[in-house]
This record gives structure tokens, C-alpha cells and sequence, in this order.
């Protein structure tokens, strides 16, 4: 018995990742991943921002902290969090920003459960919130906070659009939306640039639940967050901070993949072999902000 359930989640990565006949949703993507995680230190599920970090802990980090100050996040402040993943930002922001309460939603059980039990260990349930809930079906009054925050998760939600609406439903005039978000890059006008684009686009899209629906450029991005009623929206790319130095950091530093599951090392090694813009040729990664009108 103890060896037949890691044989069976040995099978279910094998299907995840080679069997292009089988199409999983989110939540059993990171129900199969669990707290397999390339940090050392934390939790963290994000691909870092790199604007000088050594680690990928730090980069990691940088990219909450970026998100936080994008969102002008201060004491005060009622924060909700989707697509919470393990709660470090949470923890992080709480400790560095003060706000004075932060609301997550998660749809995935699993990530709910290892959460709050770490914000529970830390005698945190009054300050953070941490539930399973749907980020485009919210269950909070209109309203009722000063800023929503996505950390790499949007591309997820069924769909992206309607999560807007439900944000800036919950947003208090005035407040403000920020996303970290993982959209395709415009195709260029060359073939083989192009299909090497839609390459890395596919495979990340079909491997990771990301919905058709959801599949746009960042001008598309600004049209749909100002066709809910943002105003002040700008949708910068970050991609040169995240995903070549991501990449330049794992090539030095390959012993940071032994930290995950044994079946996704040789893919991640193989990737490591390649250019960086042949594996995320496809991939913008963009920073937005937007804001509720007062």
C-alpha cells in the first residue's frame, strides 16, 4: 500500500504530460502538482520577477511585491487574493504592507486546505481568510474592498472577462485591480517565428487548463478591462524579466529541479536545452492595473 499511491500519481503525470488525447481542468493539474515546488524556502508557484534576485525564492517574492506596490496596498486596506495558491504573498503582503485584512479565493481544494492550515500554525485566521470560491463568481457583497489582486492565475478562470466583471462589482470606488497574468504573444509576420510562437503557446495553454476564451493580446486585454468600466488601465509586458532569466537561472542552477516530481525532470531538463525564446517564444507575461472610477 505505501508504494501504490506514488506508483499511481508517477501514472497520472506520465498522462498529464505525454497524452495529448486526455485534456485535465485546473483543479486536478494542481491537485497532481501539490507542494511538488521549485523554491526552496516557501510555496510559491509563481516564475519570479528578475530584477536583480539571485534566487528563485527572492524572485518569487519580487513578483508579490511588485504586484502589491502596483496596487498601492497599504494599512487599512481590505485585500482579496484569487488564485491564492499556498497564501506566501499573503503572508509576505500582510507582514510588509499591513493591510488590514486579506480575503483569498481558490477553487482548488487541495491548495485551500494546505493554506489554512499554515495561516492557522501562525494564529493569522482573524487577519487572513483564506477559502474555496470561485474568483467569477464571488461570494462577497459589491462594494466591499480596496483592491483585487490575480498573481499569475487569471489565464485560468472560465473566463478571464467575467472575473473582471465580478471585480469591479466587490471594488470600492476608487479601488484598484492588478493582475499578473500569462497571455500569447502578437504572431510575427515571419512563419517560422510564427509557428515556433504558436508552439510554445499550445503547449503551455493545453498543458496548464487555459480556456480558448481567454486567448488574446494585450490590446484585447485593455478593450475588455475598459468594456467592464476600468478606467486609468495600462497593461505592461514584463516577459524580459521573467521568463529569459527564469530560464538563464535553471540552466546554472539545475539541481533546483530535483525539488520536483521525478516525471516532469526530464521535460523541464529538456527545455532547459533550448533557446529561452524557443520555449516562451509564444508567451507574453503582462502587469495590469486598473482602476475603479470614483
Amino acid at each position: 500500500m505505501s508504494t501504490a499511491r506514488p506508483f499511481r500519481r508517477h501514472l497520472a503525470y506520465l498522462d498529464w504530460l505525454y497524452n495529448p488525447f486526455r485534456s485535465w481542468d485546473v483543479t486536478r493539474v494542481y491537485d497532481l502538482l501539490s507542494t511538488d515546488v521549485a523554491t526552496e524556502k516557501g510555496l510559491y508557484l509563481n516564475l519570479g520577477y528578475w530584477a536583480g534576485e539571485q534566487t528563485l525564492d527572492e524572485a518569487c517574492q519580487a513578483l508579490a511585491a511588485l504586484v502589491a506596490e502596483r496596487a498601492a496596498m497599504r494599512p487599512g486596506d481590505r485585500v482579496l487574493d484569487v488564485g491564492f495558491g499556498f497564501g506566501d504573498q499573503d503572508l509576505y503582503w500582510l507582514q510588509t504592507y499591513r493591510p488590514d485584512h486579506i480575503q483569498g479565493l481558490n477553487i482548488t481544494a487541495s491548495q485551500v486546505a494546505v493554506a489554512r492550515g499554515r495561516i492557522a500554525d501562525l494564529g493569522l485566521e482573524e487577519r487572513i481568510d483564506l477559502r474555496e470560491g470561485s474568483a467569477t463568481e464571488m461570494p462577497l457583497p459589491s462594494n466591499s474592498v480596496d483592491t483585487v489582486v490575480a498573481l499569475e492565475c487569471a489565464f485560468h478562470f472560465k473566463t478571464r472577462e467575467r472575473f473582471f466583471e465580478e471585480a469591479f462589482r466587490v471594488l470600492r470606488p476608487g479601488g484598484r485591480l492588478v493582475t499578473a497574468d500569462i497571455i500569447p504573444m502578437p504572431l510575427s509576420d515571419d512563419w517560422r517565428t510564427r509557428l515556433k510562437q504558436r508552439w510554445s503557446w499550445r503547449l503551455v495553454a493545453s498543458k496548464f487548463a487555459i480556456p480558448a476564451e481567454n486567448v488574446y493580446t494585450r490590446d484585447i486585454y485593455v478593450e475588455k478591462l475598459e468594456a467592464c468600466g476600468f478606467g486609468d488601465v495600462e497593461v505592461a509586458s514584463i516577459r524580459d524579466l521573467v521568463y529569459t532569466p527564469l530560464h538563464d537561472y535553471l540552466s546554472r542552477h539545475p539541481e533546483t529541479l530535483d525539488r520536483l516530481h521525478p516525471a516532469t525532470r526530464l521535460p523541464a531538463r529538456l527545455a532547459l536545452a533550448m533557446s529561452a525564446e524557443s520555449v516562451y517564444g509564444g508567451l507574453d507575461y503582462v502587469l495590469s492595473t486598473a482602476q475603479k472610477p470614483i
